[in-house]
């Protein structure tokens, strides 16, 4: 089987990528202290990450919260109910222990700007950042007041070397707006019912290489392609499902479980309501988590 060594092979073949073939691949002679698993190469520090199962939470503060909230627009409709949005989830994280520093309607220079002095600040003392985004986007894109941003420019200045106080720490990001112009028409179903850390202490310092992305979670309001609704009075229903999930669960789950509770909230209890349009009433939306998070994350009382 491919990707298995043979025992009785002497001979170890260097991993490859799968791209186009390269040239005279060179057979990687390791010395005794490392020992093959297959490709898997087993070192002390290598070891050693694995056996770390959870994030540090031992940080003196929790961490930064960003607020972004966009509401008006230079060419676009005002988002009428974002302000409920920022009140309630910037509420809920200063209550679990976040600085929330908030955000209204600043344009493309401004915003990149600030993420990029965020990035340049000392997060030695947090154990995590988190970022929340609320405005218009569509596929790939967000907007700012004046102009459209790729989104991936939230978390970039964040992820491998551009913040080093944040390496190996939790970076989550939460975008609520649309991907898109397709609606969700939903599906019917039916539901039967029934009656029915590792404590050690060492003085040695063990340093490893990580992937640039990880530790990086973003979880968007709706799947790709498809719009994310808003109420104008009681606000989006992603960001008022991540609020109440939070406020009754922040200090009892593990992150991807209440994110999962987030999802079910938006997926079961909310359906559009525009009467007055058969193509944009009773329709439906699904929040997408995208995760690479390599630990379990909990949100202890501080």
């Amino acid at each position: 089987m491919e990707g298995i060594s043979n025992s009785s092979e002497n001979v170890e073949v260097a991993d490859e990528t799968d791209t186009r073939p390269t040239e005279s691949p060179q057979v990687e002679h390791t010395s005794p202290s490392h020992i093959r698993r297959g490709s898997i190469v087993a070192t002390p520090a290598a070891s050693a990450a694995l056996m770390e199962e959870y994030y540090s939470t031992s940080n003196p503060k929790r961490g930064l919260a960003l607020i972004i909230n966009q509401v008006k627009f230079r060419r676009m409709t005002q988002r009428d109910g974002s302000n409920r949005d920022r009140d309630s989830i910037s509420s809920v994280l200063s209550e679990i222990g976040f600085d929330v520093r908030v955000y209204d309607d600043p344009n493309k220079k401004k915003l990149l700007a600030m993420l990029e002095e965020i990035a340049n600040e000392d997060h030695s003392q947090n154990d995590c950042l988190v970022v929340v985004v609320m405005t218009h986007g569509d596929k790939d894109v967000l907007h700012a007041s004046d102009d459209s941003y790729p989104v991936g420019r939230l978390w970039e200045p964040f992820v491998g070397n551009g913040c080093k106080t944040l390496v190996g720490k939790p970076k989550l990001f939460f975008i609520q707006a649309c991907r898109g112009e397709t609606f969700d028409v939903g599906v019917k179903m039916s539901k039967v019912l029934t009656d029915t850390v590792d404590a050690r202490s060492s003085s040695e310092q063990l340093l490893y290489v990580i992937p640039t992305m990880a530790d990086l979670l973003v979880m968007y309001s709706t799947y790709d392609g498809h719009y994310s609704w808003r109420n104008p009075i009681n606000g989006s229903w992603f960001i008022q499902s991540l609020s109440m999930e939070l406020e009754k669960n922040a200090h009892s789950k593990e992150l991807l479980h209440l994110l999962t509770g987030v999802s079910r909230r938006v997926a079961y209890q909310y359906q559009s309501n525009v009467p007055g349009n058969s193509k944009m009433d009773a329709k439906k939306q699904m929040p997408c988590i995208v995760s690479m998070l390599t630990k379990l994350f909990y949100f202890p009382r501080k």
